[in-house]
């Protein structure tokens, strides 16, 4: 990773429902344009990510995305709030930001749900977008969800059978469905016993990987709300596919230069998905992590230099 640097321009830009999205630009203001797409949805962007890009080669940029981090309001201030928190909206703020910046177009890298939101801006927006590179590859489809949520259980019996018991699921409810109801419930204290049982789940389900830890993050309430409320929103909707959804709009992208970056111990994502994506892109790259899982220092390497060589083959 590449030493630690500041913001060189940063503010908060209105954008539709009420909403202002904070942003922020580092490294170097005449490079290579490239915006960063966080994951959860909810983690924000926080600021490590700055030192997965070379700041001499790339205008890095990046934002929280609507109703989390920085960003105003916050999806868990008001459950009357995710209305207007879809993935069609997500689109539309990084245009605003894209137009704010005068950007005519950049290189889009996402980290898990950022690589769902990279390929749905993507696929809206074409011409906006002159090469990706996605790591911890997801697409955020109804089977994806099924797996992440009821699937996995058969791998971790015990930590499901605790997770299905807090959704309390009527017969033939689906469990994130039940999540949902949970989340958005009038009662605070219904809401934070939901959080808690998803956060606890999100920890059991990626901790194949090697030296893992559980995320300290969780142990704050006001986050572990907003991380819960905003995952389980979008689960619920299968990430708000637009007509078709992803997979059936991958002819609007296929020209796009693409690097996959997945790890094999990736239990919650597993390989296939972007083995699938590898097989549908021509002219797609895919680097299989093998000792990683959701997350790592192999996969961030990998993907800062999957960025640099983006970059160097758009020159």
């Amino acid at each position: 990773m590449f030493p630690a640097h500041e913001p060189i321009a940063s503010g908060r830009l209105p954008v539709s429902g009420g909403n202002e999205i904070y942003w922020e630009t580092s490294g170097n203001p005449d490079g290579t344009p490239l915006v960063h797409l966080h994951g959860g949805p909810g983690s924000g962007a926080g600021s490590w990510y700055r030192q997965l890009y070379d700041p001499s080669t790339f205008l890095i940029v990046s934002f929280d995305q609507r109703g989390c981090g920085r960003s105003r309001p916050l999806a868990s201030e008001d459950p009357a709030l995710l209305p207007m928190n879809t993935t069609a909206q997500q689109i539309a703020d990084i245009e605003a930001l894209r137009e704010h910046l005068r950007v005519d177009a950049w290189l889009v890298s996402g980290l898990s749900w950022g690589s769902t939101l990279a390929l749905a801006y993507a696929e809206a927006h074409p011409r906006r977008v002159t090469a990706m590179v996605l790591a911890a590859v997801a697409t955020t489809t109804a089977a994806e969800v099924e797996w992440i949520t009821e699937g996995v259980g058969r791998i971790f019996p015990r930590e499901w059978d605790e997770f299905a018991t807090a959704a309390q699921a009527r017969p033939g409810q689906r469990i994130i469905d039940a999540y949902y109801e949970r989340i958005t419930d009038p009662d605070p204290f219904v809401r934070e016993r939901a959080a808690r049982a998803w956060c606890t789940w999100e920890d059991v389900h990626v901790s194949l990987a090697h030296g893992f830890k559980p995320s300290a993050r969780f142990d704050d309430p006001g986050f572990r709300l907003l991380f819960a409320t905003l995952v389980i929103h979008y689960f619920a909707h299968s990430g708000f596919p637009d007509a078709g959804g992803i997979w059936a709009n991958l002819e609007r992208i296929r020209h796009i230069p693409v690097v996959l970056i997945h790890g094999r111990l990736d239990i919650s994502s597993p390989l296939a998905t972007a083995w699938n994506l590898h097989k549908q892109w021509p002219g797609s790259r895919l680097v299989v992590i093998d000792d990683e899982g959701h997350g790592g220092g192999g996969m961030f390497e990998a993907l800062s230099l999957a960025a640099s060589g983006l970059a160097r083959q758009l020159r």
